[in-house]
């Protein structure tokens, strides 16, 4: 980074880094005195028009310096970046919606961040139907070129992530912490793939440990920086829902895959459906929608099946159904529908469901 950059990223870094100093009244600040430099070159009286008297002084003291020393020495590695208003690489929808933040935190591809991007967001308790929607539609709308942006956790992001760096679009996640902790820590391997050939993106200063409310304050920026929003899994209190009231609000498009009326993973989806988001099943719908190209590829084959084994596939359906009742559909013994069970589990058919019971998912 050349020594201007260090500089200027310096200013940045002394005045976001100021405890009590928000978002909002930095953009004031920036308004008036037009740079950070000016803001920290301008005299007390300047800035008490704006902040208390106490972040006044800390400004005309330089601001936190110690702390943006310690981001300065994290940004010479080259995979490390911060992206302020002032940069053309800032993602410019972002900079559309009602609160932007003044600096990002980047680990990774810069160009992700103003790339054509879908969020793809839903249950951290996510079924194996769910898991494989979410991998399969973010693989196909990254071989579309679309990037794929979710928020690291466990389920149906971490699924959409994997989805996505299947494809040349990629994937992009905004975290809730420091982009020098990984949460949650089982998604370790998956961020340093994040890192290496994708983007890692997070408002809140490093060392910024796991705290609650910063996972909802995180889902604007999820739906901000897409074109649009895609639940695939959610129960009605759920996170995802937050993300997709913030698409809403943001003028972005929402959409939900539809699932079993029984399902309280599907209640979320349907809730969503009912109040105007766009029902999906295939990825060409919101390329489609989103008026992109519609290349994604086709759905994957279906493997070959012995014929007994496509008929309790058949009597399966796609609803949750136990074992005594499938046994009864199919007209064979315990035994023999176990063992053609777990045949179509190893392929991929079945899901293995709490309380012995069995789903179809493809």
């Amino acid at each position: 980074m050349p020594t201007t950059d260090i500089e200027e990223a310096g200013a940045w870094l002394c005045l976001t880094l100021i405890t009590g100093l928000g978002n909002i009244t930095l953009r004031k600040l920036l308004t008036e005195f037009g740079a950070p430099e000016k803001i920290l070159a301008a005299r007390p009286a300047e800035l008490r028009n704006f902040v208390t008297e106490e972040i006044a002084a800390l400004i005309a003291d330089g601001g936190n310096t110690d702390s943006a020393q310690q981001a300065l020495t994290w940004l010479e590695d080259p995979a490390n970046h911060i992206v302020t208003f002032g940069d053309a690489n800032y993602p410019q929808l972002l900079l559309q919606t009602a609160d932007p933040p003044p600096v990002l935190y980047v680990k990774g591809r810069l160009d992700l961040l103003n790339k054509p991007s879908l969020a793809i967001v839903g249950s951290r308790n996510a079924s194996a139907q769910g898991i494989e929607n979410a991998a399969g539609f973010a693989r196909a709308l990254s071989e579309a070129g679309i990037t794929i942006v979710s928020g690291l956790a466990l389920g149906i992001d971490a699924a959409a992530h994997r989805g996505g760096l299947k494809g040349p679009g990629s994937s992009l996640a905004l975290v809730g912490t420091g982009l020098d902790i990984v949460y949650p820590a089982r998604n370790k391997a998956l961020a340093h793939e994040l890192a290496a050939n994708g983007t890692l993106v997070s408002e809140y200063p490093l060392t910024t440990p796991p705290l609650a409310n910063n996972f909802p304050r995180r889902n604007r920026l999820i739906s901000g920086m897409s074109l649009g929003c895609l639940v695939v899994e959610a129960a009605l209190q759920s996170g995802s829902l937050i993300t997709a009231r913030s698409a809403n609000e943001q003028g972005r498009e929402v959409f939900a895959i539809p699932g079993s009326i029984h399902s309280p993973l599907a209640k979320g989806c349907h809730a969503l459906i009912k109040q105007g988001a766009k029902l999906v099943d295939d990825a060409k719908d919101i390329l489609e929608e989103l008026k992109l190209a519609t290349d994604a590829p086709s759905p994957r084959a279906m493997p070959e099946l012995a014929a007994d084994e496509s008929s309790l596939l058949g009597h399966l359906g796609f609803e949750p159904c136990d074992l005594d009742a499938l046994c009864a559909r199919a007209e064979l013994g315990a035994d023999v529908v176990s063992g053609l069970l777990l045949k179509l589990e190893l392929l991929g058919l079945v899901e293995n469901l709490p309380g012995n019971r069995y789903q179809r998912v493809r």
